[in-house]
């Protein structure tokens, strides 16, 4: 039998494990979409009950366009998540954002090519609004939760996704700098969209590690310097994320519960029941 738990932090590189969880509990499932990276592990912090996913696996096996993110979030939805942190190792597109700084950025634009981006499809048909991918409210008490560990953090930023798993050429990093783009990394998209369609809060925590390779005086970024600073900023992490559990409210009040609502455009009669079966967890309550 399940536990229901109401917040997940699914951690990136540098963070594979929650230090501090007591009363432990690990769930090994399998959902319609095959097997999420890693087992939840589930436990006690400061009273309330918290569920940790490592994104890539144990012992990092997974490379991001390897990840099952829909088998990751459709585990989360098993335990009753209602909202979920995401945590990142990203490059900065602005000088501003220096490595070392965190952000919790407002928006998402999604460079990937080869990601299943819905639960959807096999005979139902649903379009969710994106264009606010990040829950306004968590993301405010995410930021607040940082700010309370004396870490810089900005709020607000595109957050570019590419497919990876190598890091951008200098005219790749350019053309970003031109769009727009404000951080860079591997894994926020599809997160964002399933999420939402899973009717989750989700906002991220970003590290900036480097400049990515636009920048004329940083060295180009490589993986020995992004675990170095990574490992600088794991404690502020688990700081804030311990800060958010002690602001964590019991009741919603953003639209993220009610994403689905008005979205499925399929008639019920004509949805397979294999579908219906499958995805009830997530429309069940619209297609009474």
């Amino acid at each position: 039998m399940l536990e229901t738990v109401e917040l997940a932090v699914i951690g990136g590189t540098g963070l594979y494990s929650m230090p501090g969880l007591t009363n432990l509990a690990e769930y090994d499932l399998d959902t319609p979409f095959g097997k999420p990276s890693a087992p939840l592990v589930v436990g006690t912090l400061d009273g309330k009950r918290l569920a940790f996913l490592a994104r890539h696996g144990r012992g990092h096996t997974i490379l991001p366009s390897e990840i099952n993110f829909r088998a990751n979030f459709y585990a989360l939805k098993m335990l009753g998540i209602t909202q979920v942190i995401s945590v990142n190792a990203v490059g900065s597109l602005r000088e501003d954002y220096a490595p070392g700084d965190l952000v919790v950025p407002d928006q998402v634009f999604d460079f990937t090519k080869d990601r299943k981006r819905t639960f959807f499809g096999e005979g139902l048909a649903a379009h969710i609004s994106s264009a606010d991918p990040f829950c306004p409210e968590l993301s405010h008490s995410l930021l607040e939760s940082i700010q309370d560990t004396g870490a810089t953090v900005h709020l607000g930023g595109t957050f570019l996704t590419i497919e990876g798993p190598r890091f951008s050429t200098k005219a790749e990093s350019q053309v970003f700098r031109a769009w727009g783009m404000s951080i860079i990394g591997m894994n926020t998209a599809p997160e964002a969209f399933l999420a939402r369609e899973a009717e989750m809060c989700y906002a991220a925590m970003a590290h900036v590690t480097d400049y990515d390779v636009w920048h004329v005086v940083d060295a180009p970024v490589t993986v020995d310097i992004v675990i170095q600073r990574l490992a600088k900023n794991v404690d502020i992490s688990q700081q804030a994320i311990r800060n958010l559990v002690k602001k964590s409210r019991d009741v919603r009040h953003c639209a993220c519960g009610s994403a689905l609502e008005n979205t499925i455009i399929t008639h019920p009669d004509v949805i397979p029941p294999e579908t219906r079966q499958k995805l009830a967890i997530l429309v069940g309550k619209y297609l009474k």
